[in-house]
């Protein structure tokens, strides 16, 4: 089969138009979106632009190190964006998360690379990097909506769970109701995305890979590989990051802290 079509420059600045509808859209309607389309475009032509850069260098140096090094700060851009979007708390769940997303990435990609696809050297950027950033990518808002819900059902049902504590309920007890709807409503959109493939949509490794020019069959098991392991990640990540801010959300006393 033929490789991917170069798109060129020309070409690719056409896709602006796209933007440009959006933003009259938003003017029409008076959404005041036109500031972040702008923004947005920008930042995103500019990061990915200089992702593929550095990608091209990182996959001509073949060292493990760099490759660590980019997948950390991946991750860490990516816990800074959770925060981002999880509505300010006086709980502190940076740390927790950061050490959710970088555990449960890393585990998660380096299963994929070293035994599902045998990558060899494991750690082979091209194999690496782009599964360690689909991980990130899908898990954040995941991870973020279960952040948010735990959060919001701590500030409604306060009541209820500062009733449980004077019962005698420990902290876990009290907040386990809240700890399993945050946890389902993480993992939510990642079974969604499992029930419409193939169906709905050709998701996204399934359609690079097709573009570029390889084997529908082949490309329909690195999908599978995909939707499995982004399942697992969110899991994984909305469990350990619960956990972990869940019992901070209480002081040392057992007062809830929300």
């Amino acid at each position: 089969m033929n490789g991917a079509i170069e798109i060129s420059t020309g070409n690719l600045a056409i896709g602006l138009i796209f933007i440009v509808i959006a933003g009259i859209m938003s003017v029409i309607h008076g959404l005041k979106l036109e500031k972040d389309l702008t923004i947005g475009t920008i930042r995103s032509i500019a990061q990915l632009t200089a992702m593929g850069y550095l990608l091209k260098i990182i996959f001509s140096m073949e060292s493990a190190v760099f490759v660590i090094i980019l997948f950390a700060v991946m991750t860490f851009f990516a816990a800074e964006i959770i925060k981002g979007r999880v509505k300010k708390q006086n709980v502190p769940y940076f740390l927790p998360t950061l050490f959710s997303v970088q555990i449960t990435f890393f585990l998660i990609t380096y299963i994929v690379t070293a035994l599902i696809v045998e990558a060899k050297p494991w750690w082979t950027p091209q194999y690496f990097i782009p599964i360690g950033g689909m991980i990130a990518g899908n898990s954040m808002s995941a991870l973020a909506i279960s952040l948010d819900r735990l959060f919001s059902d701590f500030k409604a049902k306060r009541a209820l769970v500062e009733m449980k504590l004077c019962l005698g309920a420990s902290p876990a007890e009290a907040s386990s109701e809240i700890f399993k709807d945050a946890l389902k409503a993480g993992m939510i959109p990642s079974i969604n995305g499992m029930m419409g493939a193939g169906l709905v949509s050709i998701p996204g490794m399934m359609t690079g890979q097709i573009l570029a020019g390889s084997d529908p069959t082949e490309a329909v098991k690195y999908q599978i590989v995909v939707m499995l392991m982004l399942v697992a990640s969110t899991a994984i990540a909305s469990f350990i990051v619960l956990k972990l801010v869940g019992g901070r959300c209480f002081g040392k006393g057992g007062n809830l802290l929300v």
